[in-house]
């Protein structure tokens, strides 16, 4: 028996910027999703202009506006920066408000789609830990499945136009948030994360370099494992590709890159693109259990 589809879940956005808008483009897409507000803290900031362009309510006073709004969101996307996330937490938790977090700050429980997705559902607060995490911890962990790797290093390489004011001011959090990741999904404790923020014209593709100490490793095997974990990735991020794969000695390396898929970001903001994709996927699966608990009521 297919379950009847309820309403879209109401959400808002926080934050304006270049994520902030494509998240808003991509949440128009589903069909279970409704955009109901997206905030900023400038009335004259030109994402706020081109949300109101696309049809969505809007307000520039924060996450005071969020509030002040009536009826919670059931989902709420924190776009902003690491150190306003544990005030914007503290503030929607007693609302019972999935806060799905853009930002690389640690509080809430880290998740990346295709390895631990189903925890979504069970935390309040999912934390999506950074372009460079979702790009690299598939694979990583995938590896780590059946090898026990000795030492890990991924270098995230983003174009200096894609990055925007609170990525800049969050390089450190960025940086200890994708090194925590990688060493809570391998089991690894020698772990590094570089970012590279490239000013090139024209603007390098998002990419994503990962270094590997993997004894006993053979390229075949390791091949089919990066393979796979990428097919898993590119259905929700049809835009990511592995671009090298090479096992010498016990050196793996691995680069992989991401093109956005150009609705309001240029190809090069796969680093955007990647992570938004990430969080409208944990959306939607939260607002397909919703549906599940509802339609089990119904018949209790």
């Amino acid at each position: 028996m297919q379950m009847p589809r309820r309403e879209p879940l109401s959400v808002a956005v926080l934050g304006a910027g270049l994520i902030g808008i494509d998240l808003v483009t991509k949440i128009q897409r589903s069909p279970s999703l409704r955009c109901g507000l997206v905030v900023g803290r400038n009335s004259e900031a030109r994402g706020l202009r081109q949300a109101a362009n696309l049809g969505c309510a809007i307000a520039a006073e924060g996450i005071d506006s969020l509030l002040a709004h009536g009826d919670p969101f059931d989902i709420v996307f924190d776009a902003t920066n690491a150190m306003a996330h544990a005030e914007h937490w503290a503030r929607l938790r007693p609302f019972g408000t999935l806060l799905v977090d853009l930002t690389p700050s640690r509080v809430g429980h880290m998740v990346v789609p295709t390895v631990n997705g189903a925890d979504a559902l069970k935390h309040g607060n999912v934390n999506l830990i950074s372009c460079g995490g979702q790009a690299s911890v598939p694979i990583l962990h995938a590896l780590a499945q059946r090898y026990t790797p000795d030492y890990i290093e991924v270098v995230t390489t983003a174009a200096s136009l894609s990055v925007g004011r609170a990525t800049r001011l969050n390089l450190d959090e960025y940086i200890e948030t994708t090194q925590d990741a990688v060493r809570t999904f391998t089991g690894v404790r020698d772990v590094k994360s570089i970012v590279n923020l490239s000013p090139a014209r024209p603007p390098t593709t998002f990419r994503v370099a990962m270094s590997v100490v993997l004894p006993g490793a053979a390229s075949e095997p390791v091949s089919a494992l990066v393979a796979t974990a990428a097919e898993e990735i590119r259905t929700y991020a049809p835009g990511y590709e592995i671009t090298a794969c090479t096992v010498t000695d016990e050196q793996v390396f691995i680069a992989a890159e991401v093109a956005a898929a150009g609705d309001r970001i240029p190809r090069y903001a796969g680093n955007l693109d990647i992570i938004n994709s990430a969080a409208v996927l944990i959306a939607e699966q939260y607002a397909t259990s919703q549906d599940l608990v509802g339609a089990t009521k119904e018949l209790s």
